[in-house]
């Protein structure tokens, strides 16, 4: 009976991470919604609503990484439940970088509105495709990393080349903008500085898919042709 009182709490436990990873999802999932309707509308106090959102996202990265760190120290979980806290740990890590990012973006756009430069640039209609994209993949990733969906995570994967393909046009535009017009070079680069943040954005939504994969089938594909490789065989 003590054995079966245990492995309950330890299931519990493992619950309660994941209940705690996807709450911490939902949080930067709106932060980044908030802060391009920021960039694109210049809501000043959306943006400091976005700010203060970060301090929560630190928090529960702080309590997740003890939770974890608990159940590595007190029931020494093996092979996959031992992925799966392992993968964890660096999941919330990137979920705290895209709550980052997204204070990044809610930061320039208020700078943009107290400046008087909002319109200028079309700044929103600059970075809107990616935006969309970083989006979906993001939101995505968290679906997969929910359901431990390998396929899902080998898409998305792909799918981030197509952020960095956009980041890489994006910046050919505004280097060509600032060249024609001088003055407009500030404002240009608060555009840039966001579309930078939304790529990086996309890169961590791209690493949970990732350790989608290492929970899955206990492989490493970090810096390897394995979601390339998985597709093409289909």
């Amino acid at each position: 009976m003590a054995n079966v009182h245990s492995s309950k709490q330890y299931e519990e436990e493992l619950e309660t991470i994941r209940s705690k990873v996807l709450q911490m999802g939902g949080l930067v999932e709106n932060q980044f919604r908030d802060a391009m309707t920021c960039f694109r509308t210049g809501d000043a106090q959306l943006a400091d609503r976005v700010m203060a959102d970060d301090d929560e996202v630190n928090q529960l990265e702080v309590m997740l990484d003890d939770i974890c760190s608990h159940v590595i120290v007190k029931r020494q979980p093996t092979a996959n439940d031992l992925r799966t806290v392992m993968a964890t740990i660096k999941a919330i890590t990137d979920l705290e970088r895209i709550g980052d990012e997204s204070t990044k973006i809610a930061r320039i756009s208020k700078s943009l509105h107290e400046r008087g430069t909002v319109g200028e640039l079309q700044h929103f209609d600059t970075v809107r495709v990616i935006a969309e994209r970083a989006a979906d993949l993001l939101h995505e990733a968290l679906d997969a990393f929910a359901r431990l969906d390998k396929m899902q995570a080998v898409l998305l994967i792909g799918q981030d080349k197509l952020v960095d393909h956009e980041f890489r046009s994006i910046l050919r535009n505004v280097i060509t903008f600032m060249m024609e017009d001088p003055r407009t070079i500030s404002t240009a680069l608060d555009t840039l500085w966001v579309a930078k943040a939304i790529e990086r954005i996309g890169d961590h939504s791209k690493n949970i898919a990732e350790y989608v994969i290492y929970i899955v089938e206990g492989k490493d594909i970090r810096h390897t042709d394995y979601a390339a490789n998985i597709l093409e065989s289909q």
